[in-house]
């Protein structure tokens, strides 16, 4: 078994990895327009004018921003009249000279746009190799005794490997390659590969990381390879991004609306939801088991106090579905009674794509379930189809979302409530600047929307969280949050504390159930809840 220490240290390498996806583009992009070479004259500017200055969107911008603040270059904080200042730190003047290493990590961004990214091609390999051959000498670096230019360098050199390994690990733990090479002991890359040669030469830049054991022509995992292997999956979220944040320069600078311009039909244009859906799939595993414990203890109770089923909205795969059908099957009371109680599952997704996906894995998983579309925004029209093609009642299920709320629908709150918020989130629509007043506020209507129909049997959620910038900063390797916060802040989706989500969920008339809350990690840096929130 791998020691602990190289353990932490590896999960450390990975989370700054994750940095590395989304920081490269954004800095480089600010950079690019001497953003940081401003800040550093002016040393504290707020938000307006800065935007104003650089002629930005100012919602983007201050995502851009507060995503710098949380790897520590600078520092980000809302007043309590609500205006955002931005400074400088002892970081700033030297993470603004190591920016431009980014380069060539951002030409690869670049070029790999361009291909298919499951294919490994020529050009882009080639552009790796290059990147890889510059990361290898620290592109020049001066040597430096002085050590927080030190732990700067090594932040941005490990940013840049994460450019590097990232999308690779995704394309070959989607394409199933990861799997087959485990099954042997050894293997050669042609007998993976049409273009042996190409492919070779990308497994020895890893070979090169410590990944593999090179014997003759043949290949062997190390412990550190297989570490990063099996956790394949925890890249996926972020790289899906990738194609937003080959955008970045126009979110900040241009078009806002440049990702949203797109053809009835046609895929999206800010993420490969395929892969999202397949990274998204991995990363539930470990909070699946804490439902399981509500979902248990619910379908344990007498069988009048039941609910007659369970909504998933936001289905994405169907996994969830047919884990909690199995779980109710195997560990509840009502598991012995399907016979005369039958289970109603439903599966409803604003996704068409994400509907088909369901229907195959559920027909295949023996599990018996609707699947309907429905908008995360409209529980009423979903109330009402339910009616209509069922016969169901959405207030007779119980509600569960995996993920899903922060991705809602922006619309403008009633202003009949004015709050102040708590948040530190950077929020926007379409490149606009959203307050966290204003943010907290849509969500508490958005919750309100929902408190009609969980009266009954109650609403159970996992969700995202941001935390404080500064606090990112502090935790370093530990968190995915800067990662969490740059991609969801690019596509309008909102993020807020743990603290500020429960508190719009209690302005909506909703109570979470303290036995049922869940926080991960169970410390401040807690970036995902899991909560069964009942109506007052």
């Amino acid at each position: 078994r791998m020691e602990k220490q190289l353990k932490k240290e590896l999960r450390g390498h990975l989370f700054r990895h994750l940095d590395g996806l989304v920081i490269i583009p954004t800095a480089y992009a600010l950079s690019q327009r001497k953003v940081l070479k401003y800040l550093l004259e002016h040393r504290e500017v707020s938000l307006d004018e800065l935007s104003e200055k650089f002629s930005a969107n100012k919602g983007y911008f201050n995502v851009a921003i507060r995503g710098l603040a949380s790897q520590g270059w600078l520092d980000h904080q809302i007043k309590s009249s609500g205006e955002v200042v931005i400074s400088t730190n002892d970081k700033t003047a030297i993470a603004s000279s190591l920016i431009p290493y980014y380069k060539q990590a951002v030409e690869l961004l670049e070029i790999s746009g361009r291909y298919h990214y499951r294919k490994f091609e020529k050009e882009p390999f080639l552009a790796l190799e290059r990147l890889y051959a510059g990361y290898k000498s620290k592109f020049g670096m001066s040597s430096t005794d002085d050590s927080l230019t030190q732990e700067i360098q090594d932040q941005v050199l490990r940013h840049i490997e994460g450019i590097i390994v990232g999308p690779t690990v995704v394309a070959l733990g989607m394409s199933g390659m990861f799997h087959q090479y485990f099954m042997k002991s050894s293997f050669h890359p042609s007998e993976f590969h049409s273009d042996g040669v190409m492919f070779g030469r990308l497994l020895d830049i890893f070979s090169d990381l410590g990944w593999f054991v090179k014997k003759e022509e043949t290949l062997t995992f190390t412990d550190k390879g297989l570490f990063f292997a099996q956790r394949a999956s925890a890249y996926g979220v972020t790289v899906s991004y990738q194609p937003m944040f080959r955008k970045v320069g126009d979110l900040l600078f241009g078009d806002p609306e440049v990702l949203w311009q797109r053809e009835a039909g046609q895929a999206e244009l800010h993420v490969d939801r395929k892969m999202n859906v397949w990274g998204s799939g991995g990363a539930h595993g470990a909070y699946f088991k804490k439902l399981d414990d509500i979902v248990i203890d619910l379908f344990n109770r007498p069988i009048e106090d039941q609910p007659s089923g369970i909504l998933d909205m936001g289905c994405g795969n169907g996994a969830l579905l047919i884990h909690l059908y199995d779980v109710i099957e195997r560990r509840t009371l009502r598991g012995k009674m399907l016979e005369e109680h039958p289970l109603y599952l439903v599966g409803a997704d604003y996704n068409e794509k994400a509907l088909e996906v369901t229907r195959q894995n559920l027909v295949q998983a023996q599990v018996w379930a609707k699947v309907i579309w429905g908008d995360i925004s409209r529980p009423d029209i979903l109330d009402a189809d339910l009616k209509e093609k069922f016969g169901l009642e959405l207030s007779d299920l119980l509600n569960v979302r995996t993920f899903l709320d922060h991705n809602r629908i922006w619309s403008q709150p009633n202003d009949d409530e004015a709050i102040s918020s708590k948040s530190t989130g950077a929020f926007a629509y379409r490149g606009s600047y959203l307050s966290n007043d204003i943010v907290e506020q849509n969500l508490s209507d958005h919750f309100r929307k929902w408190q009609p129909y969980i009266a009954n049997f109650g609403l159970v959620l996992i969700e995202l969280h941001t935390i404080a910038p500064s606090l990112t900063a502090k935790h370093l390797g530990k968190t995915a949050a800067t990662a969490y916060d740059l991609t969801h802040g690019f596509s309008d989706q909102y993020i807020l504390e743990i603290d500020s989500y429960k508190k719009a969920a209690q302005r909506a008339g909703l109570r979470d159930v303290a036995e049922h809350s869940y926080r991960f990690p169970d410390n401040d840096t807690a970036t995902v809840s899991i909560n069964l929130f009942k109506a007052h």
